[in-house]
């Protein structure tokens, strides 16, 4: 009996051993990348979708083709800019957003975006990841969509400051 215990525990042990579990910063917990890259032997034309990867546009653009520029701004010593990618902001669905924090990463740790109220009453909070050298998310809309309301960004710094940022949504 003593001897199944043990086996079990080991067993469960090794198991748990080689699990990759993911932090909330994007990296498994042995320190390494999550998301397995595969190299890249074939030729593929701009756009083109293929089973384990998409083949990105010669001309950035967002998911949706056009984007519109929400602005810039400069909060903390940072220069924070943001877009969407164009489209009807509609209750109830989402709205890729992008965000460049001096010109890139910045010094940010965490990136959260919502769109509403600043106190995100009614909101959820999506936590942006990195894609192409920018923080990306796509962000609930309300439903209902508070009058007035916009794209609030919040930047973590590594110093775990946070400075909050607001931008227009333009349609």
């Amino acid at each position: 009996m003593r001897t199944l215990i043990l086996t079990s525990l080991l067993t469960f042990a090794i198991a748990l051993a080689g699990c990759d579990r993911k932090t909330e910063s994007g990296k498994s917990a042995a320190g390494g990348s999550y998301a397995a890259s595969k190299p890249d032997d074939h030729a593929h034309k701009p756009g083109e979708k293929r089973d384990d990867h998409q083949v990105k546009p010669e001309k950035p653009a967002g998911h949706g083709g056009a984007i519109i520029e929400l602005g810039s701004t400069t909060v903390d010593g940072m220069s924070v800019k943001a877009t969407r990618d164009k489209g009807e902001i509609k209750p109830g669905g989402d709205a890729p957003v992008d965000v460049w924090i001096d010109g890139g990463l910045g010094n940010a740790t965490a990136v959260r975006f919502w769109i509403g109220t600043e106190d995100a009453k009614g909101s959820v909070k999506a936590k942006a990841e990195v894609e192409d050298g920018k923080w990306h998310t796509h962000t609930d809309v309300p439903d209902p969509l508070p009058a007035g309301s916009k794209l609030w960004v919040e930047v973590e710094s590594k110093e775990g400051k946070k400075s909050v940022i607001a931008f227009e949504l333009k349609q």
